[in-house]
């Protein structure tokens, strides 16, 4: 416990609520472009092959980012938007890339749930 006279000297501070998605800067999206395009494997009980970007953001910083959706088209050097929410079963992979924007397309032949993929509505529909 403190005495009155050193909370004087130096008063307690308030904690500050850390980021979770400290490459943006307050920010809900951010524009980068991809250094590399590679293939993870996620945590223990799960087992699959899940496409990861590196990504340099406008803010300066280099994160990794998940590629959602059946088949994609980046590309190295290709512009991707960024937006935050982690992988869970990927260690360090704390953003995702939004699909129908700049060079990452929509997945084609999409029904269900489009608006996530960046699909457009069929005419048949």
């Amino acid at each position: 416990m403190s005495t009155i006279n050193q909370i004087i000297k130096k008063p307690r501070k308030k904690p500050t609520k850390k980021s979770r998605v400290p490459g943006f800067k307050k920010q809900p999206f951010a524009k980068g472009i991809c250094l590399k395009v590679f293939i993870a494997k996620p945590k223990k009980p799960n087992s699959a092959l899940r496409k990861v970007a590196r990504i340099r953001l406008s803010t300066k910083k280099t994160v990794n980012a998940h590629i959602g959706g059946e088949g994609h088209t980046l590309q190295q050097f290709g512009t991707v938007l960024v937006r935050g929410g982690r992988c869970r079963d990927l260690p360090g992979v704390k953003y995702r890339c939004v699909r129908g924007k700049y060079d990452l397309y929509g997945v084609a032949n999409r029904r269900n749930s489009r608006s996530k993929y960046g699909t457009l509505r069929p005419k048949d529909l």
